[in-house]
């Protein structure tokens, strides 16, 4: 079994950080070379949907893309493309959660909307080095970048109301829930930019105050986006 994966070098690093290795696989150049692979894992797919164009045209590779801060039905959209089409065609195409701290777990989020065969899910997923898979709706956000951007949102609230400070909110938060990074921790290892855009995803879609930016995070945002 071949398998390609496409990443930024940040999602490189997090990927040799999983917590089970994957086989055996290849580190793809760019976009074009799927055709080769059994399997092919874009991580970086949320930023660059115009790649769905050419992944549309390959029936045989089973394709795994990250696709949380945009739903798949969405991004064949995009693109102008026939979702009737890849599902008449047989596109092997499902979406997974790839941002920054969830791609390291041993579970792989992810969602079928072509209804892949759930056994040609899981044999990609052990390959990949992951011992479990969790099939949710084809929803931005999926369901753990969901809940976990809108905690460090609320986070980000709580601060600016002046109720407590960064260092206390996630002291509580892992003392007090047990989870396994603070909110402000969590923000800065998935990365800022991520977080706020898709909280911006989130409430596009949805329009839903409980996604509505806090100020202070698009604040950081936007400093940290001019200094880069």
């Amino acid at each position: 079994m071949k398998i390609g994966i496409l990443a930024s070098p940040t999602k490189q690093k997090a990927w040799e950080s999983k917590q089970t290795p994957a086989v055996s696989y290849s580190w793809a150049q760019d976009n074009t070379a799927h055709e080769q692979f059994d399997i092919f894992v874009d991580l970086d797919f949320d930023d660059h949907t115009n790649r769905l164009a050419s992944y549309a045209k390959n029936t045989h590779t089973l394709f795994l893309l990250g696709a949380a801060k945009v739903n798949l039905e969405a991004a064949f959209n995009l693109a102008n493309l026939s979702w009737n089409n890849a599902i008449e065609q047989g596109n092997k195409i499902i979406g997974i959660n790839a941002m920054n701290t969830f791609i390291e777990r041993n579970t792989l989020e992810c969602s079928n909307p072509l209804s892949i065969q759930n056994n040609e899910i899981r044999t990609a997923a052990e390959a990949l080095g992951y011992s479990s898979i969790e099939i949710v709706n084809s929803r931005v956000g999926m369901i753990t970048p969901r809940v976990v951007c809108m905690i460090i949102n609320e986070a980000y609230y709580t601060v600016q109301e002046g109720t407590a400070n960064r260092s206390d909110i996630d002291q509580a938060m892992k003392l007090g829930t047990n989870y396994p990074k603070g909110p402000f921790q969590w923000c800065e290892e998935i990365g800022i930019k991520d977080v706020y855009e898709m909280l911006d995803a989130l409430y596009n879609d949805t329009h839903e105050e409980r996604y509505k930016i806090c100020s202070l995070l698009k604040q950081e945002y936007l400093v940290r986006s001019i200094s880069i």
